[in-house]
């Protein structure tokens, strides 16, 4: 292989920018020609561009929490078929022991020849609405191990010089329960790529494959220079946090997440995961290659925004986690559910963040988004799988009010539109809106909690509920109170946060998510701020009141500044 030259700085930018532009188009190509809707509406995917090594170069505007499992996952593609593959082939894999992360998110690897040599790989993770299993949408947190959690498989080669192999195209089809919209993304997931790679030869031709080589170690080296600068402004020590999980649903234990965050002199950080508990019975074990990713991508929260997004970043962060905990489980743990701990990994190490560089990290979210399965069959016996995973708010920012019905910060999703849930499903939802009172006291207040009803319209549904922050509410930071905890309910019986079950015609499962955590003292809150909320009907004047020290009509929302005054003197007296 000829030696890269080194790219001069207007040259490098300008691939650099290209180089996202690549990675966004392929995203777009994905969303414009998916068949699920969690793919397409509520956009669980992601997209990235590594170099020939596997290394990250580029990712798309997607699911930043899929990105940083690909070294392990590509670590495992080329093991397997390093020097087997031809132009137009392409591998898939959805083993979380093998560098994946649950079984519905299946990796597909597609590698960019130049010189009859692989000169990059493109790379498109979608979740899929269903993999096989004892359950439909194969995302219970109730399983026991992997084998029940569906279809895993290792890394296979799905197409051949552009055909998809007939024998393993039969095979998933078999499996799941529904093979139209499985097999569809997956040629969505190709078409992608194919984009990807198209882009890629254009910026050969331009450049020649030395050139790109050059460009894409330079543009890792940039993106570890100024990580590296920037962790060294930080102060020195070791910062530790602890946060919960109410319990694996299988036991009223709590799981613990406990991190430790050392910032060493050489602008790096080690991050210890040891205190966490030991890897549970129930599926919301986290693999460690997940346990990584999330670990990544809360330190490039706190970073400065126009470090590039690659694995140049991951170089600067060491991650460890004991193995057989519940951050780094043994094989055949199951982790199905895996994302709800993905969350709490990024809560957790925002609270220790929080303690390094407290002006940019916000109090915790809602928790991670909710997740609410449905699955049954229409009056003519096609199946039916809803995989709604509700996005709800963000904690108080140390300027500003959290944001509500967004998606979690480790992610980019979108709530599903209700008209698409009861245009394909036999659903009826009866209830979308914000939950008063739900944003966590503060200076500056916490997003609100989401709440979702469904009412079952066909005959019967295998229900499944992955939830939390029910019995631990999302912290606040520097004297903002923790926000409102979530909530699950059966025609008015209360369910608990983790669990499947059956729904027959007529009944409504009502969902409350939680609020996101306050940021500063609530007694420091604007009052016409606080005025304007009851107005919007985000917090009652009762609260307003208790909360805030701050008398304001519930009638009409008019702020009574007299007896504010009187409320507020009283308290500091």
């Amino acid at each position: 292989m000829p030696e890269a030259p080194t790219p001069d700085p207007i040259t490098f930018a300008v691939v650099k920018n290209a180089m996202d532009s690549i990675v966004d188009e392929i995203a777009y190509t994905v969303i414009r020609t998916a068949r699920s809707e969690i793919v397409k509406d509520v956009m669980d995917y992601s997209a990235a561009i590594c170099d020939a090594k596997g290394e990250m170069v580029a990712q798309a505007k997607t699911i930043a929490q899929h990105l940083g499992a690909i070294p392990e996952a590509m670590a495992a593609v080329q093991a397997r078929w390093g020097g087997r593959l031809q132009p137009g082939d392409a591998v898939i894999m959805n083993d979380p022991y093998s560098g994946g992360m649950h079984l519905p998110d299946i990796f597909m690897f597609f590698p960019v020849f130049a010189e009859e040599e692989v000169l990059a790989w493109v790379v498109v993770i979608c979740h899929h609405t269903d993999v096989g299993g004892r359950v439909p949408g194969s995302n219970a947190a109730d399983s026991t191990e992997i084998f029940q959690e569906g279809l895993r498989i290792p890394p296979l080669r799905l197409y051949r010089a552009g055909e998809m192999d007939e024998t393993l195209e039969a095979l998933i089809g078999l499996n799941v329960r529904v093979p139209d919209r499985v097999l569809g993304d997956l040629r969505a997931q190709y078409a992608a790529c194919g984009v990807g790679a198209r882009e890629i030869a254009s910026l050969v031709r331009r450049y020649g494959a030395g050139g790109l080589r050059g460009h894409f170690a330079a543009l890792l080296d940039y993106a570890e220079r100024m990580t590296r600068a920037e962790i060294k402004t930080w102060p020195r020590g070791t910062y530790r946090f602890t946060d919960h999980i109410d319990s694996d649903g299988l036991s009223d234990d709590a799981v613990r997440l406990s991190v430790a965050v050392t910032v060493r002199e050489d602008g790096t950080l080690r991050v210890d995961w040891d205190g966490s508990s030991p890897q549970v019975r129930a599926a919301i074990n986290s693999t460690l290659s997940f346990t990584k990713s999330n670990s990544f991508l809360s330190v490039r929260c706190a970073l400065r925004g126009d470090i590039p997004n690659n694995a140049g970043v991951f170089r600067c962060v060491e991650v460890t986690a004991p193995e057989g905990s519940v951050l780094n489980p043994i094989s055949p743990a199951p982790v199905a559910a895996r994302a709800l701990t993905g969350y709490r990994v990024m809560d957790t190490m925002f609270g220790a963040l929080a303690q390094i560089v407290p002006e940019v990290i916000p109090a915790a979210g809602e928790g991670g988004n909710t997740v609410v399965v449905l699955g049954g069959r229409h009056p003519d016996n096609r199946p039916f799988i809803i995989v709604d995973m509700i996005s709800g708010c963000w904690g108080g920012r140390p300027d500003k009010d959290g944001v509500e019905a967004i998606t979690n910060p480790s992610q980019n999703l979108s709530n599903t539109p209700v008209e698409v849930l009861e245009r394909q499903h036999p659903v009826r939802v009866e209830e979308y809106a914000l939950v008063t009172d739900s944003g966590g006291p503060g200076r500056f207040r916490g997003g609100m909690g989401l709440a979702r009803s469904y009412r079952l319209l066909a005959e019967e549904a295998v229900m499944q509920l992955r939830a939390d922050r029910v019995r631990f509410g999302p912290y606040g930071l520097d004297g903002g109170r923790e926000g409102g905890r979530a909530g699950n309910w059966l025609d008015g019986a209360p369910v608990p946060g983790k669990v499947t079950g059956t729904m027959r015609r007529g009944q409504l499962l009502r969902h409350h998510q939680a609020g996101g955590g306050g940021h500063g003292d609530p007694r420091a809150r604007d009052p016409e701020a606080v005025a304007r909320d009851v107005w919007n009907g985000k917090v009652s004047a009762e609260a307003a009141r208790r909360d805030y020290a701050v008398a304001v009509d519930r009638r009409t929302g008019i702020l009574n500044r007299a007896e504010t005054a009187r409320l507020r003197e009283g308290e500091r007296a």
